[in-house]
């Protein structure tokens, strides 16, 4: 009796067909606009000659170059602060002994992946708001607040996952040699769970680098962001210089993705 092997989707007629067409689908628009940053010509569809004027244009944008730094210490900022909350949520929520309401937590916590955008960066204007005319205050703070509270789930689940995976019993065993909860946590928790940190970190870097909706919303006069600068700019001349500063920070996204995969794998 001939032996059967096991189901595998691979083996489906039309499996790379298929993934051929959704993986060209997927990334030829990206290469699309990767190919037009280096365009020489003022339009953004016709082909003028290999030319790296535009990104000497963005780089000299004074506009693009405060923008840049709003948005990496927004999102440096955000990711801190939205993994440190995550962290001490996913501990919470599974080193502890099952208690009515923790589901209800689980949910809450993940509120902002379960209704759309708009809702939380409207609900976040008119909280702020009050804020604002009772304090006076308008700075980066709101921004900031603002992409913590919506980051916190993406840095959640990640870190949340990691300690669902991990081995209680080498918690058990400094446990047994004698480690406060202190000890066992510096010394075997944290080290282990590290790489679900650095992950949702990462992850809330990227969210918050990325996000318009909310930082539209929030932002105060000159407080653009550099996505919410690019959409200005749409919205008024389009040029090549956008391509070079989307093509500039999809490479920086790619570089953080590699650079944190290769420390996840080491540590694992």
């Amino acid at each position: 009796m001939a032996e059967r092997r096991p189901f595998s989707v691979t083996r489906l007629p039309g499996f790379t067909a298929i993934a051929i067409i959704t993986f060209a689908l997927l990334y030829a628009p990206i290469a699309t606009l990767v190919a037009f940053s280096f365009n020489g010509s003022e339009s953004i569809a016709i082909w003028g000659g290999f030319s790296w004027r535009w990104y000497a244009i963005a780089w000299q944008n004074t506009a693009v170059q405060e923008a840049t730094v709003r948005s990496l210490v927004i999102a440096a900022s955000a990711a801190a602060i939205a993994g440190t909350v995550a962290t001490l949520a996913a501990l919470g929520t599974t080193r502890t002994r099952p208690f009515r309401g923790q589901t209800l937590i689980y949910v809450l916590v993940n509120q902002p992946l379960m209704v759309p955008e708009i809702v939380t960066a409207v609900a976040l204007l008119i909280f702020f708001s009050g804020i604002k005319l009772a304090t006076g205050y308008a700075g980066l703070g709101y921004l900031i607040l603002a992409h913590s509270a919506f980051c916190v789930p993406f840095a959640y689940l990640p870190i949340r996952a990691r300690l669902e995976g991990m081995d209680l019993s080498l918690e058990t065993a400094a446990c047994d040699l004698y480690a406060d909860r202190f000890q066992t946590f510096r010394h075997v928790t944290l080290p282990l769970m590290a790489p679900g940190i650095v992950a949702g970190v990462m992850l809330a870097f990227i969210i918050s680098l990325d996000d318009v909706v909310i930082t539209e919303f929030v932002k105060s006069a000159g407080q653009d962001t550099l996505p919410t600068y690019m959409l200005g700019q749409l919205r008024r001349a389009v040029t090549p210089e956008v391509n070079a500063i989307s093509t500039a920070l999809l490479a920086l996204t790619v570089l953080l993705l590699t650079v944190f995969f290769l420390l996840t794998r080491k540590r694992d």
